[in-house]
């Protein structure tokens, strides 16, 4: 299988995951059990254990000093920032409010592209951009009340910064994935975060009453960390070797039509004109954002 499919194919599975992510993580936060920064610091401290095993069993690859810096802020910014904002937020508002808000990723890194890396924003990647989006939003909005007040207000903006901050590190993180192995560059990065979270997430975390997890929060929390933290930085951080960061973005959209597919094979949903056409739409963005002659 060619190098770009295997990335398409990564960037699917991603989306797979992330779909199922904003009920899933919810229902730990909302109920109490851990505290978003408690969360966010156990999912680090398990990204680290499980990244730093895999590359000194494989890799063993070692890191330029003049990189070190770089890696650093990737570190803040795709691990510290992104996913303490994303789970601060999350707690404070509602799933559609974050998913619709996390639409704005693909069009940040278009932006943040042309201006670090002078990737060319061109008309194929704008009308792809805007294809995605619209089809997406139609997704999330079909049959949904969308209120934006002032009570949510704090967390929707915390999900707007965590999606800033993915954007920003996409970009940034390019260059080292191009230089090194995949793994080198997660293991780094989150070793980095780590050192910026612990402050944040310690207290929360030792105060985790772990006696009362049933079944179901132990499996959510599993699938945070094994799904949503390891798979997907490091089915991303493969991507981002292969492909450009406009188009591991773009997969953002593909999120809520998958979720919608899987309501519709469990029997949950039914299919109608919005959702064929919301599809449709975002398949025709990945074709136009994928195709462009400059990635």
């Amino acid at each position: 299988m060619p190098a770009t499919w295997k990335a398409h194919t990564a960037l699917f599975l991603v989306a797979l995951i992330y779909g199922g992510n904003y009920s899933i993580a919810k229902v730990v936060l909302d109920d109490g059990y851990i505290q978003p920064k408690g969360f966010i610091l156990l999912r680090v401290m398990t990204g680290v254990l499980l990244f730093t095993l895999l590359h000194r069993g494989w890799i063993r690859e070692k890191i330029n000093r003049a990189d070190w810096w770089r890696l650093m802020i990737c570190g803040l910014f795709g691990v510290a920032i992104n996913q303490m904002f994303f789970f601060m937020g999350l707690k404070r508002t509602l799933p559609i409010h974050a998913s619709l808000l996390m639409t704005t990723t693909p069009i940040l890194v278009l932006i943040i592209s042309s201006l670090l890396i002078r990737e060319r924003i061109t008309l194929r990647k704008i009308v792809g951009v805007i294809l995605g989006a619209v089809g997406a939003v139609l997704l999330l909005t079909q049959g949904k009340q969308v209120g934006w007040s002032r009570t949510g207000l704090t967390g929707d903006l915390m999900v707007l910064v965590n999606a800033a901050s993915y954007g920003l590190y996409l970009v940034l993180v390019r260059k080292l994935m191009l230089r090194y192995h995949p793994i080198t560059v997660v293991r780094w990065v989150f070793s980095f975060g780590l050192l910026f979270v612990i402050p944040f997430g310690a207290g929360e975390l030792v105060s985790v009453d772990w006696a009362t997890f049933h079944t179901w929060i132990w499996l959510a929390v599993l699938y945070v960390l094994l799904f949503t933290t390891f798979f997907t930085y490091l089915f991303n951080a493969y991507a981002l070797s292969v492909v450009t960061p406009s188009l591991v973005s773009f997969y953002i959209y593909l999120q809520p039509l998958l979720a919608a597919f899987i309501a519709l094979l469990m029997g949950q949903d039914q299919l109608d004109w919005v959702k064929g056409g919301a599809a449709i739409l975002i398949f025709s963005g990945v074709y136009l954002v994928s195709r462009t002659k400059t990635d």
